[in-house]
């Protein structure tokens, strides 16, 4: 009898404590806003690039400044490795500080990516080369956000306790990488239009 107490006791404190741990998962409302991120800025960047003339393609602001073409060629190389990095998180062991270390990570990421803020030099792995055109950019980006999209709305991983650290933002949860991708395309989709906007961009 004292025996089965005790295991009643221990049962319900491990119960408690799992019940006060974070939940690591998606909650439904961040899966909405992400899914709502991946359509918006896949809608953005097709619409940025619609009829663009090869001349418009390459044509470039300054000899130091990314072309049409460039800045798109970087979104979707920018897309693989972001989308990469999700996957690779999920396969490292669970960070047990997680939530410490990436706590305001995700408002910081919505309030800086999207709007442009702030001016950041993009890894060599990342830079563009020039050598895609627009019908390569356009299949590319289309299918790599198709498999995005079924992950995003598909995944019950518990993608908040897997990390992985970021050059700008320092430690970053799986959940984190999965949203950067659209972000990260809003804010250069910022970009694109700036380059339409220079003085010289061809009519």
């Amino acid at each position: 009898m004292k025996k089965t107490l005790t295991g009643v006791i221990l049962v319900s404190m491990l119960s408690l404590a799992a019940w006060g741990a974070p939940d690591a998962r998606m909650t439904n409302e961040e899966r909405s806003k992400t899914l709502t991120w991946l359509e918006d800025s896949r809608q953005e960047f097709l619409a940025a690039i619609e009829g663009v003339t090869e001349q418009q393609w390459k044509w470039k602001p300054a000899p130091d400044r990314w072309s049409v073409g460039e800045v798109a060629e970087h979104i979707v190389i920018a897309e693989a490795l972001l989308f990469a990095t999700v996957q690779k998180a999920i396969g490292s062991a669970p960070n047990p500080a997680w939530e410490e270390q990436t706590k305001g990570k995700t408002e910081r990421l919505v309030a800086v990516l999207a709007p442009r803020l702030g001016k950041a030099q993009a890894p060599e792995a990342i830079v563009p080369k020039g050598g895609m055109t627009l019908a390569q950019v356009k299949e590319r980006f289309e299918k790599q956000r198709a498999e995005m999209v079924k992950f995003a709305r598909q995944t019950s991983a518990p993608l908040k306790q897997y990390t992985i650290d970021n050059p700008f933002f320092g430690t970053l949860n799986g959940y984190q990488w999965l949203i950067y991708s659209p972000l990260h395309t809003m804010r250069h989709d910022k970009q694109i239009a700036e380059v339409k906007a220079t003085a010289g961009y061809p009519k």
